[in-house]
């Protein structure tokens, strides 16, 4: 066994990657205060062929070196729009036809390993703040909450690692 080389990736160049049909899911970013997770956010979406993310409220946005330190570029791929108010914006996607699913800890959240999305559905995915999670307001707003099952001590994961953990989950449901 040896390690792949970069060349031998086949990777799409970003007009490629533009033109791809996308995972029918888009990321919102909830009030996140580190630049380096949003960076991990559009890096991750990219990895996925994710549709677009939403940086809402105090969310930063590229370009800025933090962010593209952990971006790598992806800021260049991946779509994305800053919006002031998620609320207002999650009422947007269900409009559009969005099931919109908060990754939350919520008294009526469905544990990440029981949900199954339909392949017929498009899905926004809305995760929180680093320390306040997703606002009250939000999980008010959303269809439903997600939760990814945890048997530690903190049952707090960082947010850029919860975005690839349900990104993955739901990826592996819809396309495997």
């Amino acid at each position: 066994m040896r390690k792949t080389k970069n060349e031998e990736l086949d990777r799409l160049s970003v007009e490629a990657f533009k033109k791809t049909q996308k995972t029918p899911l888009v990321l919102v970013l909830d009030n996140l205060r580190s630049m380096h997770n949003v960076g991990a956010a559009f890096r991750t979406a990219d990895a996925f062929a994710i549709e677009k993310i939403y940086l809402c409220g105090i969310t930063a946005q590229p370009p800025h070196r933090e962010i593209h330190k952990t971006a790598l570029g992806a800021t260049e791929s991946v779509d994305w729009s800053h919006e002031p108010d998620t609320v207002v914006l999650c009422q947007q996607l269900q409009k559009e036809g969005y099931e919109v699913l908060a990754v939350e800890q919520a008294d009526e959240s469905i544990s990440l390993e029981t949900f199954e999305p339909a392949v017929d559905k498009k899905y926004a995915l809305v995760f929180g703040n680093e320390v306040f999670g997703v606002s009250d307001e939000v999980v008010s707003a959303v269809d439903n909450c997600l939760e990814i099952p945890q048997f530690g001590t903190k049952h707090s994961i960082n947010v850029s690692v919860s975005i690839g953990v349900v990104l993955w989950d739901l990826l592996n449901k819809l396309k495997f």
